[in-house]
């Protein structure tokens, strides 16, 4: 494993140290017949599969491929009814042709505002069978690549790859045993070649290592992450990319310095046993005119209990609340692949008000008034609605820095999960500037973002008779109230963007960290150091 995680101080529980899947990605121009190995993976669309008039594949490379294997792949095609949709797979076992297997795999209808995604997901099928049938090598090819343009050879090789090393990692730090996975190489088939292509799958590779480190982070249990856990996760990214970080640990009375009364409220309880860590890491390119400062904002509960306000009952997901740090995550996996690539440029502030949310005679109780480092007070009316008040001082510190934008990501509220599910994040935003940038970020890492209102008039819910404000302002339209409380701590002068994650930063079916928002927020940075 690429970084280390502290000695647990409850249960005993250590990590394995399991390194991450290494896959060697190679593009080749050669003739598909002429390719061998242990699978040949065909990406199909619905409209490949059309039939020419002797009811056999119309597509050239289908045709080609069924005809070096005697009309077998048609026949098995046709047998298992498949069509190409999304998520369709079928694999066909050879012998005497020097490929073991030839697999089709359903892009579905795969239009260009799709493709990414679909694409991904191609990667992801392909990592799944290369494990079931204890593959090594494999070859990629798209059924329609010869209709493709170059950008988008490119982005369907970029986007496979991804895919493919997502669905070969699997986090088994915490069991007994564990299985090595056995795909090595895969060889991208009619896709391009060139310094352009091999650019691009490094760059990949760099971000991926992020998203393990995301992953793993939220995956941790809370008796192995603690907000000293992760202010040393930090510290290890700036020791291992020490040309373009630097790092900065504030402690409890250092935030007290600082007037973070609204964190500080919040880590009480526990400010004993796991103290508050306030973490600032900066990157700075090693050379030439930085052209814009940027500042990514996480939140860092690395365990939220709800405080007095505690989470009870069925659907609260208390047993899950591990997760709470998925903003921090992303922004230290962000941390950690921008360290990687050195985008030019542009300076990047990751800033996470890292601590718990439990109970204890010091904690904070629903009615107490907290005071912000901006001077603003706050009625704490739900000691549940804690992460925004950790990111109140998060913000003022990052508007203190002096720079242009602020991205922020949370797992504020369950009801944007309500709105928008568990594979979309909610956006908020004032800036339709920023919008657009975060929103074209996503669309090229493949992730789903949706923006939704900043209404104002929503504000009155959120009003206090005896503070500034209040912390919460009752269920209808939680994650507008969540937004519009976090705009309350931005300067007006720089631009804001905050993404609530709580729906795609987990994986109820495979119960795992997903990951998301780290290519996004990697695109968005490398997106303004070109600009």
């Amino acid at each position: 494993m690429a970084h280390d995680l502290a000695k647990a101080t409850l249960g005993l529980t250590l990590p394995l140290q399991i390194d991450p899947p290494k896959i060697s990605f190679t593009a080749k121009e050669i003739n598909i017949v002429e390719w061998k190995g242990d699978m040949l993976a065909v990406g199909v669309t619905e409209k490949d599969m059309t039939k020419d008039a002797n009811s056999k594949f119309q597509n050239s490379i289908l045709k080609k491929i069924d005809s070096q294997h005697g009309g077998l792949l048609f026949q098995v095609s046709t047998e298992e009814d498949f069509t190409g949709k999304l998520g369709q797979s079928t694999v066909l076992r050879l012998s005497g042709h020097g490929t073991k297997r030839v697999g089709l795999f359903g892009l579905g209808k795969c239009t260009t505002g799709s493709s990414t995604a679909a694409y991904q997901a191609l990667g992801e099928s392909v990592a799944s069978s290369a494990k079931a049938y204890q593959a090594n090598n494999v070859a990629v090819i798209i059924a329609s690549s010869e209709d493709l343009t170059p950008a988008l050879k490119l982005t369907a090789a970029s986007a496979i790859a991804t895919g493919t090393l997502r669905g070969t990692y699997e986090d088994n730090r915490f069991k007994s045993e564990s299985k090595k996975p056995t795909l090595k190489s895969v060889d991208f088939l009619g896709l391009g070649v060139g310094p352009e292509l091999e650019k691009k799958l490094k760059y990949i590779e760099q971000v991926f290592t992020g998203v393990v480190l995301g992953k793993e982070l939220v995956n941790s249990p809370a008796n192995v992450l603690t907000p000293g856990t992760l202010a040393q996760e930090a510290e290890k990214i700036a020791s291992t990319y020490n040309d373009v970080f630097s790092v900065k640990i504030l402690d409890a009375e250092q935030c007290k310095e600082l007037k973070m009364g609204s964190y500080l409220g919040v880590a009480a309880a526990s400010a004993s046993a796991n103290p508050p860590k306030f973490i600032h890491l900066c990157y700075k390119p090693t050379s030439g005119t930085v052209k814009k400062k940027l500042a990514l904002v996480g939140k860092g509960l690395t365990f939220d209990s709800g405080g007095y306000n505690i989470k009870t009952g069925p659907g609260c997901s208390i047993e899950l609340m591990k997760y709470d740090m998925g903003g921090s995550a992303a922004v230290l996996g962000a941390a950690k692949a921008l360290g990687q690539i050195k985008p030019p440029g542009v300076e990047v502030h990751f800033i996470v008000a890292a601590c718990e949310n439990m109970i204890s005679g010091t904690g904070m109780r629903p009615g107490d008034i907290v005071t912000a480092s901006n001077g603003k007070t706050i009625e704490v009316n739900n000691t549940d609605a804690e992460g925004r008040l950790t990111l109140a001082d998060a913000l003022v510190y990052a508007c203190n820095l002096g720079v242009d934008k602020i991205v922020d990501l949370a797992t504020l509220t369950g009801a944007c999960v309500i709105a928008l599910g568990s594979s979309i994040a909610g956006i908020f935003t004032p800036s339709d500037e920023l919008a657009k940038e975060v929103v074209a970020a996503s669309e090229s890492a493949g992730e789903k973002l949706w923006r939704m209102p900043m209404e104002e008039s929503y504000w009155e819910k959120m009003k206090s008779s005896v503070a500034d404000m209040a912390n919460s302002g009752g269920r209808q339209a939680g994650s507008i109230l969540a937004a519009l409380f976090l705009q309350q701590f931005v300067d007006e002068k720089v631009q804001w963007l905050h993404i609530d994650i709580a729906g795609p930063v987990w994986n109820d079916k495979k119960k795992s960290a997903t990951g998301f928002a780290i290519p996004t927020l990697v695109e968005w940075v490398v997106s303004n150091s070109s600009s």
